[in-house]
């Protein structure tokens, strides 16, 4: 029986499909939408897609992409604290914007720089890759033993917000997106893993705070 990877929650609404002719679970329970397990892909294949992605920090494209996440987040965190870029992929961009404006921000992935480093952290930014997570259950329990009580979780990726759009969704074009979130869905990770809402623009960044 196929279960909600976030919620664990059996009593999947719907199947929904994409552009790329999945099947998509529909969770009512917390509204996320996943890929069923016969469509996630192995970590090799994950890691072929992931090195053809051309981000780095002298494009100046993907630098203002960054700062949807970077700039809301600077009311909340502070040069004398310490954080972490989770899920930084092959080339790490995010803790280099932030450790020249002297934020100190050190980086973890798990096919890239799989070490995992020693926390607890001030902040934790996660810059699209939840909706890489085939366990987002198990990846938050993580984040959130990484943070300190009272730490900052950014997390930015596409919402959805209409159950049609899923077959000509640009954001289902790319194979390894297997988990997709709806702004309601951070509500409810909120309340289920201790965090308190502290920004949620309704289309791509949440911003948590650790209790």
């Amino acid at each position: 029986m196929v279960s909600c990877p976030l919620c664990k929650s059996q009593e999947i609404s719907e199947t929904l499909s994409d552009r790329k002719g999945r099947f998509l679970g529909y969770c009512k329970q917390c509204l996320l939408v996943f890929a069923e397990k016969q469509f996630l892909q192995s970590s090799e294949s994950e890691e072929k897609r992931y090195r053809q992605h051309q981000n780095s920090i002298t494009d100046k494209g993907y630098v203002q992409f960054l700062k949807q996440a970077t700039d809301p987040a600077k009311k909340y965190i502070s040069e004398e604290m310490t954080g972490l870029d989770y899920g930084c992929g092959p080339n790490p961009t995010l803790s280099k914007l932030l450790n020249e404006e002297n934020f100190c921000c050190g980086i973890y992935d798990p096919i890239f720089y799989p070490e995992m480093p020693e926390g607890p952290f001030d902040f934790i930014f996660a810059t699209e890759c939840f909706e890489h997570f085939f366990d987002p259950a198990k990846e938050l329990a993580q984040i959130k033993n990484l943070l300190k009580s009272n730490g900052i979780l950014v997390i930015m990726t596409d919402f959805w917000s209409e159950k049609k759009q899923f077959p000509d969704w640009y954001y289902t074009s790319d194979f390894t997106h297997v988990t997709f979130y709806h702004a309601g869905t951070f509500s409810f990770i909120a309340k289920k893993f201790g965090f308190e809402m502290i920004y949620n623009d309704q289309k791509r960044v949440v911003i948590l705070r650790s209790k």
